[in-house]
């Protein structure tokens, strides 16, 4: 199949109904196939990562989990990604209930669920993170969190700025991760680049004022993702698909401006990157997302100029709500 020549993939924090797709598909290329790498999905509908809390306290799959999973897959939806699994254990975890794939023990649980999507039509990608300093769930443990640097501003956080060794060590964490999540049968990986967690927080000025190779500089500050895509894309070889959500800018003084967002999506094409869903950093935009603003797409022109940068497929995420919003933007 020829490549489609618009590549664009819309992505949605809810589940999709059956009844979404019983419509007129309009002329648009909505219902059409697309490829993310060798990865081919039936349509450009994507369920977006959401923390699910359904996990139990290891952060195994539970029948709750089954069953949210069942009825996405049942939805008509192209690709559906996972709620955000934490790499370490225990310091990468960011909340009660999220799922882990930091151990082999995780693995068996998923096969049936991948299996069923697969059954049904749809690809199944999961989504891996570590907190940070955000691991808002071992605040309440008295944990030593671990920052990109020390900053006074989390001074009620007990943290300590990460050695180049345990920095080294959570990058095998996301890599070794990315090797389980292909065990389990899952069609992709996918990075949780975004919202203010770990590769967030190396990313943005505003938390990584370090002075070694992991900071000081746009290209220093982006190492520690490089690197993760580059030790992915060595583990799984050049055909696996590896995805990211990306906060492509901060809304904040001080934070990454768009140009250092964008030559970062460059320089992730180029260590392998087969897809990037855009949706927020740190400051106004991550808060509007919280708070469930649904009014507008407000990534749609982050994702159109992050779409004009690379010449990978691009996802754009939040307040697509209807299909004439999701047909403009796949024609504009």
């Amino acid at each position: 199949m020829t490549r489609i020549r618009q590549p664009f993939v819309l992505s949605c924090c809810v589940g999709l109904s059956g009844n979404f797709f019983e419509v007129n598909k309009l002329t648009s290329q909505l219902f059409t196939p697309i490829k993310l790498g060798k990865m081919e999905i039936k349509n450009r509908f994507m369920r977006s990562a959401t923390w699910d809390a359904m996990a139990d306290s290891s952060g195994l799959i539970t029948d709750r989990s089954k069953a949210l999973y069942h009825e996405l897959n049942t939805g008509g939806i192209g690709l559906i990604v996972t709620g955000f699994a934490f790499v370490s254990f225990p310091l990468g975890q960011a909340g009660v209930g999220q799922f882990g794939i930091y151990n082999d023990a995780m693995i068996p649980g998923w096969k049936s669920v991948v299996k069923e999507a697969h059954n049904n039509g749809s690809k199944l990608a999961m989504q891996i993170v570590h907190g940070g300093i955000n691991s808002g769930f071992l605040v309440t443990k008295e944990a030593s969190l671990c920052a990109v640097s020390s900053l006074p501003k989390y001074a009620g956080r007990k943290h300590h700025e990460m050695t180049g060794a345990e920095i080294e060590g959570i990058i095998a964490d996301f890599i070794a991760a990315g090797v389980r999540v292909r065990e389990a049968g899952f069609d992709a990986v996918q990075l949780h680049g975004a919202h203010g967690y770990l590769i967030t927080q190396f990313m943005s000025p505003l938390f990584n004022q370090r002075s070694d190779k992991w900071g000081g500089t746009p290209e220093n500050r982006r190492r520690f993702l490089l690197e993760i895509v580059k030790g992915l894309r060595k583990a799984l070889g050049p055909d696996y698909p590896i995805l990211i959500k990306f906060g492509v800018q901060d809304d904040k003084e001080g934070g990454m401006p768009l140009s250092e967002g964008l030559d970062a999506c460059k320089e992730m094409v180029k260590a392998g990157m087969d897809s990037i869903e855009v949706s927020a950093g740190f400051g106004s935009a991550i808060v509007r997302l919280r708070e469930g603003e649904v009014s507008k797409t407000i990534f749609r022109e982050r994702a159109a100029a992050v779409k004009k940068a690379v010449n990978i497929p691009i996802a754009v995420v939040n307040g697509i709500r209807n299909l004439e919003t999701a047909d403009d933007i796949i024609n504009s």
